[in-house]
């Protein structure tokens, strides 16, 4: 991968992004369409909040698979990232879900036997599901240098946060406390299996029933019978 190619397809991803935004403040998933990122395809990837700070692949390119020496799809972003490492990409992760933002993230590859020194961009956009809740995401990760014996995996370099204003919703909040005021309004029920708590009524007259009743009602009370001539 030649020199500056990581901004170049981070920078093509990043202006697809924006054009589905569309006036909203995050896009959703089933918009992605893989023929607008023909050209960034091949290092691109989509992201599913499983958990804090943990993003599993839910769909990743060729490139993601060759730096792994092995399919990437099912498992975490965190599998490409040396242990001192993960700790702060959950932290970001977590940061582009929740906040929501946009992380533009600058890697370096640990070296050793077979694996010569190697730079990677990162690039992570904040997506909606069909719920309406920040749980996905579009990004792409694009190494330059020769990859050399896999799996290759990276530690944090540098690191652009940049925060967006949104109205989706928040994923796994808790539901909002009962304003009392709201209270007033709501019936009391009346707790089963405690029939002493409730006063029973007199039993009402046959004359008054029939007085409550709706004529309609009074003359499907009487049937005509036909007796013999």
């Amino acid at each position: 991968m030649g020199s500056g190619a990581g901004r170049r397809i981070s920078n093509e991803l990043r202006a697809y992004w924006e054009g589905l935004r569309k006036g909203r403040a995050v896009p959703p998933r089933s918009e992605v369409n893989p023929r607008g990122i023909e050209r960034a395809l091949e290092f691109s990837f989509i992201l599913e909040r499983v958990a804090a700070g943990m993003g599993r692949f839910r769909l990743a390119g060729m490139h993601l698979n060759d730096l792994m020496g092995m399919e990437v799809r099912g498992m975490p972003l965190s599998a490409l990232f040396a242990p001192d490492g993960r700790k702060k990409i959950a932290e970001i992760t977590e940061a582009v879900f929740t906040d929501p933002a946009i992380a533009e993230v600058e890697l370096c590859a640990e070296t050793g036997i077979g694996k010569p020194e190697m730079m990677a961009r990162l690039l992570i956009l904040p997506l909606t599901s069909d719920f309406g809740d920040v749980s996905r995401a579009l990004g792409c990760l694009v190494a330059e240098g020769e990859i050399g014996r896999t799996p290759r995996r990276f530690e944090v370099a540098g690191l652009r946060m940049s925060s967006i204003e949104t109205q989706a919703k928040p994923l796994a909040t808790a539901p909002a406390p009962l304003d009392p005021d709201l209270l007033e309004f709501s019936e009391s029920q009346t707790r089963y299996g405690h029939a002493s708590s409730v006063t029973p009524s007199a039993p009402k007259s046959p004359g008054e029933h029939l007085t409550e009743m709706t004529p309609d009602e009074r003359r499907a009370m009487f049937r005509v019978v036909r007796t013999p001539d």
